[in-house]
């Protein structure tokens, strides 16, 4: 027998906290895109993350094509950026029709890789043509190889843009996700660990860059008492009463890594020994978010395939998905430049083929969870839902 409640992947956890924010943004009419709430919720993510400013904006993606143009991003100008990730990092390149060139994922981390970064920038060279920016995704919560990747990138001089969208409250030695590119943008949908019900954050430590942003993002009024408008600007703002959430939400951040992070230990402790599967690592001096655990399954030695894996739990109405599928793999990005792991090696694809996100929410309970991991006992036991 079918389950009737269905376990999700990541639900939206609210604090108890946001009505009062709300409530204030309600008493005081400032419903629009401007406020106490926009205001505070800019400190106090700034304040949280450790950089000296921030914009809130509608989505992260929107963060991103602040930040692209930002850097002047023009037509035909190269952005190298993180083959494995969700369609949003890439779409703001194609906004400010530029060529994006995709970098493959190293096992370490399941993000950038360094090496085949390098090559992309020998490339460059040979092509005497050098990106503009390049975007490294912190997918699941977990931070990429960023010593090795600020390295690469400030021997060539060329800025960084982080897509933190899946890592806010994660950490690389010590500095936290987001904060030590050039730019860091960060994501408030439904399912991220905290949410504004759809929202975004660019930060930087430039202020005088956050402050254009702002302008571009109100459709970039001048200062006049009419409207006067000199150049392209976009309604990408976030409104008053979501900011609030936003604050409301901020005040757990640390509760809910700490949660996220004991859902991953228990799937570990428990599901670690089956031969066959294993989980997204953790980098050396490095804090994961854990937003969502995150495992792979080699057939060879299970039997069980990816697919398999997922109708099996679908049966017991428990979400799953597979892990995102590269971005050098869809239609829409048919024959873009893309520099794998190594020559013999797509990792990124290998990731795709072989990867599956578990239910992760904060909000999981004990009892969801303990039935989460008895249907994945069950199916390396060979057990037949019916």
């Amino acid at each position: 027998m079918t389950d009737t409640k269905r376990i999700l992947l990541s639900s939206p956890h609210m604090s108890g906290n946001e009505m009062k924010y709300v409530k204030e943004a309600f008493d005081t009419n400032w419903i629009a895109p401007l406020g106490a709430n926009v205001d505070g919720f800019e400190k106090e993510l700034a304040e949280y993350v450790g950089v000296k400013s921030a914009a809130a904006v509608s989505s992260g993606t929107a963060a991103l094509h602040l930040a692209l143009r930002l850097l002047d991003t023009q037509q035909d100008d190269l952005i190298f950026c993180s083959t494995f990730t969700f369609v949003a990092t890439a779409n703001p390149i194609l906004y400010e029709k530029a060529i994006p060139v995709f970098i493959d994922s190293e096992p370490d981390s399941w993000n950038m890789c360094p090496e085949a970064l390098k090559r992309a920038f020998e490339y460059a060279l040979s092509i005497q043509k050098m990106p503009k920016a390049v975007i490294v995704v912190h997918l699941y919560g977990q931070s990429a190889k960023m010593n090795e990747i600020l390295e690469i990138c400030n021997e060539y001089g060329v800025p960084i843009i982080e897509d933190s969208a899946e890592s806010l409250g994660a950490s690389y030695q010590n500095k936290k996700s987001g904060t030590h590119g050039k730019f860091g943008i960060y994501s408030f949908n439904g399912n991220k660990i905290i949410t504004t019900s759809g929202g975004g954050m660019l930060v930087s430590d430039d202020e005088d860059m956050i402050k254009k942003a702002r302008f571009l993002a109100t459709q970039a009024r001048d200062a006049a008492v009419h409207y006067e408008h000199s150049e392209v600007g976009f309604n990408y703002r976030m409104s008053n009463i979501s900011a609030g959430i936003g604050r409301g939400q901020l005040e757990v951040i640390d509760n809910r890594v700490e949660a996220r992070r004991n859902v991953f230990k228990k799937y570990k402790e428990e599901l670690e020994n089956i031969d066959g599967i294993s989980f997204m690592p953790e980098l050396n001096n490095s804090y994961s978010n854990r937003w969502l655990t995150t495992l792979i399954i080699d057939k060879d030695k299970t039997d069980v395939s990816q697919q398999e894996f997922i109708n099996f739990l679908e049966k017991m109405n428990i979400e799953t998905r597979p892990l995102w599928k590269p971005m050098h793999l869809q239609p829409l990005f048919k024959g873009t430049k893309f520099f794998a792991h190594s020559i013999n090696e797509d990792f990124s694809k290998k990731l795709f083929e072989t990867g599956v996100c578990l239910p992760s929410g904060s909000d999981l309970s004990d009892v969801d969870q303990i039935k989460v991991i008895g249907a994945i006992k069950s199916i390396f036991n060979k057990v037949v839902i019916k």
